[in-house]
């Protein structure tokens, strides 16, 4: 593992210190979105792959290079390795990037079908997600048992909370570019937006219980009922101020920057307020679209604020891929790492699909006319690079270092494979959709 110390140095997998030149922000950022740029240049020309696919395939494949030949270049790779270092990964996707891609994928989401599917979706984000967090940890405690690894049940469920919530940024980018059938997207993105409050709940209660503490069921009911609740209430108060104040002024640009106030100072205060800033801002960007919606084109800009939030989002996430496939330089891997990763993607996907089994099995017997996919939801529930942050915030101890490998290999396999190849399930589905249409009498 590798540690960031001060901004003036750090230490390697070896322990010793190195000296950098502390790069500034503008060169950071000029770097990334250079990277972005060439990566998202050669996978649209020559690969013909998906943005997103593409740049974290050929950055992953660019670190993995400059690892290989660090020894007869070791500038070009120090150079690499002190610019992942100096960003801190955790803090930029869970304080900086999140506020915004989660108002994004909110406001634009179409309420219609999300309203259609929310018995689906609440029973996916709140079930479905703990019965996740139960079985993976349980799972992965005997996978690595097996490996002679003696994992402790405190780091597998660490793992079990932060991989089972799907990922709202990978889901959303994957949706847009497959063209799902409309259930089927509400399904996904109404899923992966909501079960982040609900993980985050699992998690905060795992950090309280690694510092010593022993929360009782009632503290986890109130921390769930304080941080769940305020947040969705802060999120609707937030997007009824905004609203309000966007119908009185005749400008776009100011509309847009109202809309960009509710996104990151809605979350920061959901923050201060030690509320759920994810829901915040889930619940604000619906909210939101909601009653901009009730109002005509000529009191509100729709079409500018709408293309406004599409670039921000298509920006952010070029950024977060190359970001997330540069993150292996930070990671120090070991022949174990990559045996527990191999079995934490088969381990995620079998429950995966058995939790979307039972909870498709539970709505049919419900509503026996609900249309949905289990191959499509198991394969299309994505993880991202919001798990990878939450590995990045595990407590650092001999007991929990498999974690953040284990998970970067999950990760990477969820974008590229399932990411890529979400449309032959989708493909799957239309044509069964079509063969029961024609055998209707």
């Amino acid at each position: 593992m590798v540690y960031q110390v001060g901004g003036v140095g750090r230490l390697d997998s070896n322990c010793k210190f190195r000296r950098y030149s502390p790069m500034t922000t503008l060169h950071i950022l000029g770097t990334l979105i250079a990277i972005a740029a060439i990566f998202g240049w050669i996978s649209s020309r020559w690969l013909k792959l998906p943005l997103t696919v593409g740049s974290v395939l050929l950055t992953v494949v660019f670190s993995l290079l400059l690892e290989a030949i660090s020894a007869s270049a070791p500038s070009l790779h120090g150079w690499a390795v002190d610019l992942v270092q100096q960003i801190n990964f955790e803090s930029l996707v869970l304080h900086g990037m999140l506020p915004m891609l989660l108002f994004a994928g909110a406001f634009l989401l179409d309420l219609e079908y999300v309203v259609k599917e929310r018995l689906v979706i609440a029973l996916l984000s709140v079930v479905g997600t703990l019965l996740s967090t139960g079985a993976v940890a349980g799972l992965m405690w005997v996978a690595l048992y097996a490996l002679g690894m003696h994992p402790h049940w405190l780091a597998c469920f660490f793992f079990g909370a932060l991989i089972s919530p799907t990922d709202p940024i990978a889901v959303l980018e994957m949706l847009k570019r497959v063209g799902a059938p409309k259930h089927l997207q509400a399904q996904l993105a109404g899923e992966s937006l909501f079960n982040d409050g609900i993980g985050a709940v699992v998690f905060l209660t795992l950090l309280s219980a690694s510092r010593g503490m022993a929360p009782t069921a009632l503290h986890i009911g109130w921390i769930l009922i304080l941080q769940v609740g305020g947040g969705v209430l802060l999120g609707i108060l937030g997007a009824i101020i905004t609203s309000y104040l966007m119908r009185l002024v005749p400008s776009y640009q100011v509309e847009i920057l109202l809309t960009l106030s509710l996104a990151l100072g809605g979350y920061a205060l959901a923050e201060a307020l030690h509320l759920s800033a994810p829901l915040e801002a889930v619940v604000a960007g619906i909210t939101l679209r909601q009653l901009n919606r009730k109002h005509a084109r000529h009191s509100i800009s729709h079409e500018s604020i709408d293309r406004f939030w599409e670039v921000i989002d298509e920006l952010q996430n070029a950024l977060l891929f190359v970001l997330l496939g540069l993150e292996v330089l930070s990671i120090a891997f070991n022949r174990q790492d990559f045996a527990s990763g191999l079995l934490a993607i088969v381990i995620v996907l079998a429950v995966r699909a058995g939790v979307v089994a039972l909870v498709l099995g539970t709505i049919q017997v419900l509503r026996q006319q609900h249309r949905s996919s289990i191959s499509a939801l198991s394969w299309g529930g994505l993880r991202g690079g919001l798990g990878l942050a939450l590995a990045f915030a595990v407590p650092s101890s001999p007991s929990t270092r498999w974690i953040l490998p284990t998970t970067y290999i999950v990760v990477v396999f969820s974008i590229v494979v399932q990411g890529w190849s979400m449309d032959l399930f989708l493909r799957k589905v239309r044509d069964n959709a079509a063969n029961a249409t024609l055998a209707r009498p």
